[in-house]
């Protein structure tokens, strides 16, 4: 499927930077499309009439928030310090989500500098009023909480309006309550010392709209989390819902590991005090067996959503591990119905599995997006636009401008820059998701390298430290065919050589694969015309794991070319 998905608005955005100086001898490489293609087999199986499939948003799309206006849904999630950040989706059915734009488009709105790519914005939530659409999140290491807004949630989107008196918190959500008032919520520091590692709290404060600031008492709404002497770990990402006469308080609870889960309180006030439910956890997928077939683990932060019918519906977070807690999707956006026939709101019950397949919501479906984003799919991205499509990503904020979509039409172009992947900088590297354990992407390239250490080809990372490279170089005055590996700081920020071969005629259309298959990578070329040639295969594909690497991204697949000087 040739896709012609909304485009990234970034040629506007990079005439504020300035030109990187290119030696006469560097070239571009030019980047004919890329083909991604994935299916597994948990989310394979043909739907049922009626059902939908899980996760609704598949691969590295983390912290979903989601807000409902009219008969339209908006659903934002986190992206660290990757540029553009924040993406903006719109859905009707709840099922089938488009990418509208992305909420930082601009370098100046936020500067991720050189922060490990799990730093920079954590968990967006997104809410409406009285035309205004508002964005809350957390610029970590990078400037703190803040809030933008905007008419259309397509953009553009303000600068940063900071929020300094939620110093050392995250996780900030907007509620406006029934009289009209605002309130912000967000994890925070404890009063006083904290009593054990992971111990935080819900702290709630009245929000001025039109002046933009926070002013009142600051006040305690959780300590710890729903039972303090258990010694509950990291209670964040929290969201108020009015319902009832009560004020309904939803957090995540336990980390984002297994232990992960969602739990509730309420309250007559905004301001509490609030009583937590006996039923808690209402989410989670701990203590679950480890040898069920085909996982789904680390259920939480959830975001509840009224439709017009009056049912609840919860998107969240949760993933899908191909081996003891190792996965290299990243964390996913789930869809589940919230049980609210009694007081308080369920998602699941004790022992109950996230289901990959269930009844949809009572809305009218929507036609599949452009762009699929669960479910076996293939997309082409083919580089034949003015942007490029707004799934696509780099790491941090440009500092100059590096590539190219209109020198060879239906080619990217890129230019080669002494910026390695490992330099926690803004290198000559654009991706997009993995989004199935069982994947492949696939580019064609020209390019020649002119020097020692020129390289250029296809990328699978999962931060700085922790990537493969499929690169055509030269090495001693020869082009080779190299992929190259950074398994962890320790390695060279340029990687280390794997497997290498001679490569002939490298200018003419070199073809490059990469093919996931959980836990296994394999790497091959061709020359035009030709078959395939593996390079190497059944490389070890743990260490673009979370469980490897640490973090909270996915593994990105993408192009990506380095000069040697």
């Amino acid at each position: 499927m040739k896709t012609h998905s909304p485009l990234l608005p970034l040629a506007a955005t990079l005439a504020l930077a300035v030109a990187a100086p290119v030696c006469a001898q560097t070239q571009p490489a030019r980047f004919h499309s890329l083909t991604y293609e994935g299916a597994d087999p948990a989310t394979s199986a043909p739907l049922a009439p009626g059902q939908y499939r899980n996760p609704i948003l598949t691969g590295f799309y983390p912290d979903p928030s989601v807000t409902r206006v009219g008969e339209d849904y908006y659903l934002v999630t986190s992206t660290f310090s990757y540029f553009p950040g924040i993406p903006v989706f719109h859905s009707r059915d709840l099922v089938n989500w488009t990418q509208i734009g992305n909420a930082i488009d601009r370098p100046g709105q936020l500067d991720f500098a050189a922060l490990g790519l799990s730093r920079g914005v954590f968990a967006p939530t997104i809410e409406h009023h009285d035309g205004t659409f508002y964005i809350l999140n957390t610029c970590v290491d990078c400037g703190g909480n803040f809030l933008i807004t905007a008419t259309d949630p397509a953009g553009p989107w303000s600068d940063p309006v900071w929020l300094p008196e939620l110093h050392g918190g995250i996780d900030p959500s907007l509620f406006v309550d029934q009289q009209g008032q605002a309130w912000i919520l967000n994890n925070g520091p404890p009063e006083g010392e904290p009593q054990y590692d992971g111990h935080r709290a819900i702290w709630i404060q009245r929000y001025d709209l039109e002046r933009q600031v926070t002013f009142g008492p600051r006040t305690v709404l959780v300590n710890g989390g729903v039972d303090f002497s258990t010694k509950p770990i990291w209670i964040e990402g929290p969201h108020l819902i009015f319902r009832n006469g009560w004020y309904y308080l939803t957090c995540a609870e336990g980390g984002t590991a297994e232990g992960h889960s969602q739990v509730v309180l309420r309250a007559r006030a905004p301001d509490g005090p609030f009583v937590a439910f006996e039923g808690n956890p209402i989410l989670t997928q701990k203590g679950l067996p480890g040898d069920r077939p085909y996982p789904i683990t680390s259920a939480g932060h959830a975001d509840l959503v009224q439709t017009p019918d009056g049912n609840w519906w919860a998107t969240f977070l949760a993933v899908r591990p191909y081996g003891p807690d190792q996965y290299n999707t990243g964390r996913e956006t789930f869809l589940m119905p919230v049980d609210w026939s009694g007081e308080w709101p369920i998602i699941t019950v004790p022992d109950q599995v996230i289901p990959y397949q269930a009844a949809r919501p009572d809305l009218p479906e929507q036609p599949a997006p452009a762009v699929p984003t669960g479910g076996p799919f293939r997309v082409v991205d083919s580089f034949d636009g003015p942007g490029l499509p707004t799934h696509w990503m780099m790491m941090r904020n440009p500092r100059e401008t590096w590539f190219d979509l209109a020198a060879t039409p239906g080619a990217l172009s890129l230019t080669p820059r002494p910026v390695d992947l490992g330099d926690n900088g803004n290198p000559s590297f654009l991706g997009r998701r993995q989004q199935h354990q069982y994947a492949t992407a696939e580019t064609t390239m020209d390019w020649t390298p002119a020097r020692d250490g020129d390289r250029a080809g296809l990328v699978a990372l999962q931060s700085d430290d922790w990537w493969y490279f499929l690169a055509v170089g030269r090495e001693a005055g020869e082009t080779v065919i190299q992929l190259r590996r950074r398994a962890g700081p320790d390695e060279a920020a340029d990687g280390v050589v794997m497997a290498s071969a001679p490569l002939s005629r490298a200018s003419d259309a070199t073809r490059l694969r990469i093919t996931a298959r959980a836990d296994r990578y394999d790497f091959a070329f061709a020359g035009p015309g030709g078959g395939w040639t593996d390079l190497m295969t059944d490389v070890d594909g743990t260490i673009l794991s979370t469980r490897t690497a640490g973090g909270f991204v996915g593994v990105v697949f993408g192009p990506h070319a380095r000069s040697g000087h």
